[in-house]
């Protein structure tokens, strides 16, 4: 079943036909599919590289179309989940890494005592060859998504079809989506979130503020109240933001029954770690509409990888949504970037792939001037992209409870007409794939096959 596949395009069943017919090899790696892609997984030949940088063999040459079927050397729901995943980069899979772990429990443990000066420092140097990371792609990668469009490119041409019918992404005629969230970290940034607030809805937008529920700080219900009562929401934020949530399973099991515990008193739909720290295969024991602790691209993050999409997709009946956009902290203290360059750069190029513009920004961070006048012109960035460019400002739980709505759509096709069926239906609007060599561009019936590229 092509799951993932369908997840993505909510096209009916017939255009999700692939097969492999022959055996995959044991052991998973590094391969491409056309220059431009890098995979990770199980192949039926080829050469599988141990690193990103290190790939020789393209499976093009043995993709094959016969009797209206796509067959390839591959299983692409198997690598589509090994990137979202990030199984080719999962914390256990890093070099040294009872190192990592020992260190990691030196520094959080010293943490407390240690001043922002001395832990930028010690940040820089554990990130100090970010750059010579070659995969995922910096500062945007759309592996995942590329390799959606190939997928129904090699589809089509199976089929002798030049378009396919598909439930669009967004709701509303909405080209894209963006979402604005806030981690609270410690005590200065929590008293901070009033004016975070203000400060948001002067720009017309309402944002999540994910929540650390120990240690860090009280976390009284006037506090949560004053949140949820003007229209934003109010998530979760690990259990005690201490680097240790996923360190090891059984300690993981019992801290997320805490954490579940803690989103029902909460009224919290959604979930986000501490230093985005994240195990996607042990998200089962979590009791949460979405999670948002996935980066795109995590080359400046503590844990690497990245899950190569700029869409939500699905972890079990979980919406992740992912970190599209550099973080605040990073940007002004790692890459010592005061400008919204960098984030405009990411924004545009999510928006030229119809994706999900994922801003996080903490308030403890942004409390002096220079920094809220950086946001400030993020925020206005933003704001003209909502009210120009289609672009659909939603809470958090708003957009990944449309994706959940979406994924219960299907389309019907009656006397040659396609409608599409199921609750919040009124809502979506039908797509078409458009055949373009091996990828696809999308159009809108009425307007065209030319409107979207």
């Amino acid at each position: 079943m092509s799951h993932h596949f369908l997840d993505y395009y909510r096209c009916p069943e017939t255009y999700a036909g692939f097969a492999t017919d022959v055996q995959l090899s044991g052991d998973s790696g590094y391969f491409r599919w056309g220059q431009d892609t890098v995979c990770y997984g199980r192949t039926a030949g080829g050469v599988r590289a141990d690193q990103a940088h290190a790939v020789t063999w393209d499976a093009s040459d043995d993709v094959a179309v016969r009797d209206s079927q796509a067959y390839l050397p591959f299983d692409p729901e198997e690598v589509t989940e090994n990137l979202q995943r990030e199984r080719y980069s999962a914390h256990f899979r890093e070099p040294g890494r009872l190192t990592n772990e020992i260190l990691r429990k030196i520094y959080y443990r010293l943490r407390p005592w240690l001043s922002v000066s001395i832990r930028k420092h010690l940040q820089k140097a554990h990130l100090r060859k970010w750059r010579e990371i070659s995969f995922p792609e910096w500062p945007v990668d759309l592996t995942v998504d590329r390799i959606h469009r190939r997928r129904m490119a090699l589809a089509m041409k199976a089929l002798d079809m030049d378009r396919v019918p598909f439930i669009w992404f967004w709701p509303d005629n909405c080209a894209s989506c963006c979402i604005v969230t806030h981690d609270v970290e410690d005590l200065i940034g929590r008293d901070f979130c009033e004016k975070l607030m203000d400060l948001d809805e002067s720009f017309g937008f309402r944002s999540s503020f994910q929540v650390v529920p120990e240690d860090r700080y009280a976390v009284p219900d006037f506090y949560l109240k004053s949140i949820v009562d003007r229209g934003f929401e109010v998530n979760v934020h690990d259990l005690k933001h201490d680097g240790r949530l996923y360190a090891e399973y059984s300690e993981f099991r019992r801290r997320a029954l805490r954490i579940n515990a803690y989103g029902r008193q909460f009224g919290a739909s959604g979930f986000r770690s501490g230093i985005l720290y994240r195990n996607a295969d042990w998200y089962d024991a979590f009791d949460f509409l979405y999670d948002m602790s996935i980066p795109n691209v995590a080359h400046l993050d503590p844990q690497h990888g990245g899950c190569c999409t700029v869409m939500p997709y699905f972890i079990g009946d979980m919406v992740e949504l992912p970190v599209t956009c550099t973080q605040d902290y990073t940007l002004f203290h790692i890459l010592k970037d005061y400008s919204i360059d960098l984030w405009k750069k990411q924004i545009d190029l999510i928006r030229e792939n119809y994706g999900l513009v994922s801003i996080l920004v903490h308030p403890d961070y942004v409390i002096d001037e220079r920094e809220q006048q950086l946001y400030r012109e993020l925020l206005q960035y933003l704001a003209d992209l909502r009210n120009t460019d289609h672009m659909w400002t939603p809470l958090p739980g708003d957009a990944a409870r449309w994706w959940q709505q979406r994924r219960q759509m299907r389309l019907v096709s009656e006397q040659g007409q396609c409608r599409v069926e199921g609750p919040g239906s009124e809502r979506a609007r039908i797509a078409y794939a458009c055949a373009a060599g091996d990828q696809v561009t999308y159009s809108f019936e009425a307007e065209g096959v030319s409107v979207l590229s």
